[in-house]
């Protein structure tokens, strides 16, 4: 939240006001202007005290509806607070002065008074209220639109990166490797696992110019890849999956699945007398991948591509947060399944 840049109106602006306010009360109601140094006094404390507590209104209305989207409720949250504020003040002000001789009205009861100096107040301050309020905007604007370039940048990088980590040597030569002992061994096995490695690099080009494709999309893909890396880690490896049917044609960002599993394979020993076992569940409008922690002594690097790149693709889309849990046993991260609706599909 940006901070309320109004110093020379407290300094300056506030004072200015009351003087003008209390010549246009006297003048509007045709009451004589006693020579007593109280009635500026008093006006100027009244106009310190209507700022002040109409600029907390301004403070808070802002942290509740911080969003440009809010904006309609952030004006009406003010408006009611300015009314509110300055009845009272103003209402209990005029009414001292009369107390104290400072109105010289024949109707002690006269509503003129009261009212002329409620309006003023409201009137002033929705003035200036305004005027803060377009630097506010002004400002959110700029915020807005320079994560908005940024996160169009780093979208961009994303996918870059990701591209080439799925196209990297070293993944295409361990499956070539896998291929070329299952040649030796089991032509039919060999003549699937080609098949899947086919149906890999065929998703993973088709997919990178999307924002958003359905979840069976994702699985259907995962399960070809799967079959590669189980290909080569045997036993070492299991995948377990309890997703609703519900959620089957709910949307995610094309190849998150594929990320999270590939950290989970670099980060993590595998073996047949250590297997690592992930596990794929929906559970209240989230998706969850979850792996038992076994770290490496020793990290692959990852060149950037990772977790970071999922929470930013959910960022781009200013969806909800990826949730992230871990401890001594597990790892887990929670990815939002977006609902599906016209034209969110982009190709």
């Amino acid at each position: 939240m940006q901070r309320l840049n109004d110093k020379w109106m407290r300094i300056a602006g506030v004072p200015l006001l009351a003087l003008i306010g209390q010549w246009m009360m006297y003048g509007y109601t045709n009451t004589p202007y006693p020579n007593d140094w109280r009635i500026p006094f008093f006006f100027t404390i009244g106009a310190v005290l209507v700022w002040e507590s109409n600029r907390l209104g301004i403070i808070l209305s802002r942290r509740r509806y911080p969003e440009l989207a809010q904006t309609l409720k952030r004006i009406v949250y003010q408006l009611i607070w300015f009314v509110v504020f300055c009845s009272l003040i103003r209402i209990t002000q005029t009414f001292i002065y009369q107390l104290i001789g400072l109105w010289q009205d024949s109707s002690a009861s006269s509503f003129q008074p009261y009212f002329f100096n409620t309006l003023v107040s409201v009137v002033g301050t929705i003035q200036v209220a305004a005027v803060l309020e377009g630097i506010y905007l002004y400002q959110r604007w700029q915020v807005m639109y320079t994560e908005t370039q940024e996160l169009k940048k780093v979208n961009l990088q994303s996918q870059l990166d990701s591209l080439k980590t799925q196209l990297n040597p070293h993944f295409l030569f361990n499956n070539l490797n896998s291929l070329s002992a299952l040649i030796a061994s089991d032509a039919t096995e060999a003549e699937r696992f080609l098949d899947e490695l086919s149906t890999v690099y065929r998703y993973l080009l088709q997919q990178n110019s999307r924002s958003l494709c359905p979840l069976t999309d994702e699985l259907a893909f995962l399960d070809a890849y799967f079959h590669l890396i189980k290909t080569r880690y045997g036993d070492g490896i299991s995948l377990k999956m309890t997703i609703d049917a519900h959620y089957m044609t709910y949307l995610i960002p094309p190849l998150t699945l594929q990320i999270l599993f590939e950290n989970a394979i670099k980060y993590n020993v595998i073996s047949t007398s250590c297997p690592l076992t992930i596990r794929i569940f929906s559970q209240d409008g989230k998706l969850y991948i979850e792996n038992n922690l076994q770290a490496r002594k020793v990290t692959v690097p990852t060149g950037q591509v990772g977790l970071e790149n999922v929470i930013m693709k959910y960022k781009l889309l200013d969806h909800s947060s990826v949730l992230i849990h871990h401890d001594k046993a597990i790892f887990r991260v929670g990815i939002p399944l977006i609902v599906p609706q016209p034209n969110l599909l982009t190709t």
